[in-house]
């Protein structure tokens, strides 16, 4: 079979889509499909290159608003060009669904797209955004679910759900969860001592937030809450391993902490080599999400996957995806943040029977789905 995936990062850029997409294209590749993947060009890397088996074209586009000018016409031309020859068309967002819906109805493919996350009326409640902006992605979303394609594959049941409220008929629907590397974030193949040393948090409580600063993300909301831990906690330190992107909700970030003047309780990272991270994890004593909103809630999985107890938001899907000993608290609220701390730092929590999600499984039903709309299988 033969398969064209649109998506706007590939490997080497680090993040929860970026997993998906080369989990599938190198399982499948590595049983004999032929996988071609369509992303943007990031530094060092090559306009075009076989790794693993997998086929990958990088698109040079104006580095500001990359994403924008990808999902325009400056992709259109070479979708175009390898689609004629291709039997499924996987735009592996909703953002990339424009160029790979004109390519599937100029060569009539099917088209399947990955829906991670919808925001609907959300938008409107982004503060950091201006009121234009958040108008504007509010419709632009609308637009894009109204392109029509063969199937909408879900990462979570609220993913589902909003799109059931947005008009998608059930028979387009698919729920696939997204997997976990159960080997890679696996506590006996991680050092956290080393870590702990290194950083200086011997005697301390360390409580974790890995990931970037977008503004569905909540990190403010953690942020504020860090001075009401240190008043319960005073032993307690925030390792903070913060993406410098996007650049504005770094700054935010940053200003924040200084305006607080709370940097003694943090620990300040940038994002840490992937092949590492299941270290700084481990070092923790426990893992928070603060989110406003989430599609499917990765850094979840991975914290239980690695035997830690979970502070994360009561929204959209992550009380789907949280497993073993966790609190769920109000989310834009700093104090339940920090009263969710204080439970776990004092063993107060619940336990949840434990939730897998196999990257085997995944791929499985995402070939399934090819084959069905392919073949009629």
């Amino acid at each position: 079979m033969k398969i064209l995936m649109i998506t706007d990062y590939y490997m080497p850029h680090v993040g929860g889509i970026e997993v998906l997409v080369r989990e599938i294209a190198e399982r499948l590749a590595s049983i004999g499909h032929d996988i071609t993947v369509i992303t943007i060009k990031l530094p060092n890397t090559k306009d075009f290159e076989i790794l693993n088996s997998v086929k990958i074209h990088r698109i040079r586009v104006p580095k500001k608003n990359d994403r924008y000018w990808f999902n325009s016409l400056i992709s259109i031309l070479l979708i175009l060009k390898l689609s004629n020859d291709c039997d499924i068309i996987h735009a592996a967002s909703l953002v990339n669904i424009f160029p790979a819906w004109v390519a599937s109805r100029v060569f009539r493919k099917k088209l399947v797209v990955t829906v991670h996350e919808i925001f609907n009326g959300l938008w409107l409640n982004f503060d950091e955004l201006s009121w234009f902006s958040r108008a504007a992605n509010k419709q632009l979303e609308k637009l894009l679910i109204s392109l029509p394609c063969d199937k909408y594959i879900c990462v979570s049941r609220y993913t589902k759900n909003c799109l059931r409220f947005m008009g998608i008929e059930d028979y387009k629907l698919k729920l696939i969860y997204n997997g976990v590397d159960y080997d890679f974030f696996n506590p006996n193949n991680a050092n956290s001592i080393d870590v702990r040393k290194n950083l200086n948090l011997n005697r301390n409580f360390v409580y974790i937030y890995f990931g970037r600063p977008g503004f569905s993300k909540g990190v403010e909301y953690l942020i504020k809450a860090v001075s009401l831990i240190s008043a319960k906690i005073p032993n307690s330190k925030l390792l903070l391993i913060l993406s410098r992107e996007p650049s504005k909700g770094y700054a935010k970030i940053i200003k924040l902490i200084s305006e607080l003047d709370i940097k003694d309780s943090i620990i300040l990272l940038d994002s840490v080599p992937r092949k590492i991270l299941p270290c700084y994890i481990l070092a923790s004593d426990c893992v928070v999400i603060p989110s406003i909103s989430e599609g499917f809630g990765f850094s979840a999985a991975e914290a239980y996957a690695m035997g830690k107890p979970i502070v994360a938001t009561d929204v959209a899907s992550l009380p789907e995806v949280v497993s073993g000993t966790y609190v769920l608290v109000e989310p834009k609220n700093p104090r339940a943040i920090s009263e969710g701390v204080e439970r776990v730092h004092k063993g107060d929590v619940s336990i949840k029977n434990n939730e897998f999600f196999e990257w085997d499984k995944c791929v499985c039903e995402y070939l399934r789905v090819y084959e069905e709309l392919a073949y009629g299988k």
